[in-house]
């Protein structure tokens, strides 16, 4: 008994060995490219929780919990309105089923990891960490160095995120809305968009989403984002089954021919 190391020492020594990895820095260098962006929205949002009515607390409570700032803007006119709790549950939902797409292909790379470990990955995975991480390896297959790049990514993501969000609710009294915070957020969560837009589904449904949430604009509760969700969803797997069925066809009319 007296050999075994304390729980907590054996984490902090795996702690240390990820941040001395020279992967947890490549991850956290790649992902400076998009950190400017992500800081932009974390402010707007942390504005906008305050600027809707949440009692400052709450609002920090939220950032730290949710951490997911399209679930955030989603949910926060329809608490203002005074929408009924099983849309705004849904409507967070709707919005956040990407994640578990993203949460079926980590687990070819880190399915080997203890059940905490995939946990606290999952809370801190996000779009762009994946897309990066899916553009370094593409082969499903688990490696040393995956765990240290996606720690240097995610953190340095998280960090882009919360301190402008924490900031923004902290300075939204001091910060007027003539800023144009808003469209600035926008701008930058379309930089993000756009990125990851790499394959045919991908622009179908953003199209289809943009398209649909106009023509719904008049929808009370903002029901219009759920619309889009909907259809957005819906055309992207139409156009993925398309796609599939358009490369299994073309090598038997390449052999015909």
């Amino acid at each position: 008994m007296s050999g075994a190391r304390p729980a907590s020492s054996v984490l902090v020594q795996r702690v240390r060995g990820i941040v001395r990895d020279p992967f947890f820095w490549t991850g956290s260098r790649e992902m400076m490219g998009t950190a400017l962006g992500i800081a932009a929205w974390g402010l707007v949002t942390g504005v906008a929780m305050v600027k809707s009515g949440l009692a400052l607390p709450l609002a920090l409570f939220m950032g730290l919990t949710v951490y997911a700032g399209s679930a955030q803007l989603a949910v926060l006119p329809l608490m203002t309105a005074g929408a009924p709790l099983w849309v705004i549950w849904f409507t967070a939902l709707c919005v956040n089923l990407r994640f578990v797409i993203l949460s079926s292909m980590w687990r070819s790379y880190f399915a080997h990891l203890s059940l905490r470990h995939r946990l606290t990955i999952g809370y801190f995975s996000g779009d762009v960490i994946f897309v990066n991480f899916m553009g370094r390896y593409p082969e499903a297959k688990p490696q040393a160095e995956q765990v240290p790049y996606f720690w240097g990514a995610a953190l340095t993501n998280w960090l882009a995120w919360q301190i402008p969000s924490t900031l923004g609710i902290f300075l939204a009294d001091q910060i007027p809305l003539s800023w144009g915070l808003g469209f600035a957020g926008v701008l930058a969560l379309l930089g993000v968009l756009l990125s990851m837009l790499g394959d045919r589904p991908s622009r179908v449904a953003s199209i289809v989403a943009c398209t649909a949430a106009v023509a719904a604009f008049a929808l009370p509760l903002k029901l219009n984002i759920l619309v889009a969700i909907a259809a957005a969803v819906a055309a992207g797997l139409v156009a993925e089954k398309l796609q599939e069925q358009a490369r299994a066809q073309k090598p038997g009319q390449e052999t015909r021919s």
